[in-house]
């Protein structure tokens, strides 16, 4: 999860860089076309192509539309808010993967959690500041991009017994690039020759992120891995500095601190037995 998080966080910064340049849905369409031509030649070269069978269609298209959702609102929001301030609002991820993993996954919960569970909603209230003018319309794509996250990764855990990760990823990336291929009647800009690198190396940071998380999700609860999304953060306000001169207000910073202090509280809990009911 920790490679995981580093590498997505790379990619956010050049998607963010490419919507500049193109709309969201030309930027999804070329980006999951790299990933898919790249994980094809790995794939051929290593003749391993039958990790590509599906055992359940149905498993695979509902992760896939989790993932095209959360695709959509997450590169919509890189659009129009700092990177470190759509990474820090979609940190409500975490937590409604916990919600999502007690209500389908019938993991079980003490008290305390449930505490930690929400001071970390008022951490995501501190961030997008839902009053008066204050209020960022552009936070409600990273929002519901948590929302869809949330469900793609307990979807991912609850697949994953059955189904391998490569074929895993492939399908919801292939969705993903479906969707924006779907926009391109609506228009597309005229692609740049200096920004094809881009695309491919987002491409392969993203299928690389991808499948490190949906192995992770596999080998852990998730209750236990999803706190590990917060490295992000770090790696999210550096980059944001360095090539956008941006560093998040005091808002944001605090409401990601006590995010990512519920988070670990969440994580310590777990490991110290809080899964079992008290």
């Amino acid at each position: 999860m920790l490679g995981g998080a580093l590498a997505l966080t790379i990619n956010d910064a050049m998607a963010k860089f490419l919507t500049q340049s193109y709309p969201v849905g030309q930027v999804m369409a070329l980006r999951g076309l790299s990933i898919l031509i790249l994980l094809m030649v790995f794939l051929f070269f290593i003749n391993n192509l039958k990790a590509l069978k599906i055992n359940s269609w149905r498993s695979h298209f509902l992760r896939a539309g989790t993932m095209t959702g959360s695709t959509v609102f997450f590169v919509t929001g890189l659009s129009f808010l700092p990177l470190a301030d759509a990474i820090a609002i979609a940190f409500i991820a975490p937590v409604l993967t916990t919600i999502l993993g007690i209500v389908v996954l019938k993991e079980t919960v003490s008290w305390q959690r449930w505490t930690a569970i929400i001071i970390g909603f008022c951490g995501v209230l501190i961030i997008v500041q839902p009053t008066g003018d204050a209020f960022k319309l552009a936070a409600l794509a990273p929002l519901g991009a948590a929302a869809f996250g949330a469900a793609r990764d307990v979807i991912t855990r609850a697949i994953s017994i059955s189904e391998n990760s490569i074929s895993i990823l492939f399908s919801s990336m292939f969705m993903v690039a479906l969707a924006g291929f779907f926009t391109y009647p609506l228009g597309w800009n005229n692609l740049q020759l200096d920004h094809i690198w881009i695309f491919i190396v987002s491409g392969l940071l993203v299928g690389l992120a991808q499948y490190l998380m949906i192995e992770a999700f596999r080998l852990g609860k998730v209750a236990v891995i999803s706190p590990f999304k917060y490295s992000s953060l770090l790696w999210a306000i550096l980059i944001g500095l360095l090539v956008w001169n941006d560093f998040p207000s005091k808002y944001v910073i605090l409401g990601a601190i006590i995010l990512i202090l519920s988070g670990i509280y969440l994580l310590r809990d777990e490991v110290n037995g809080g899964g079992k009911n008290r």
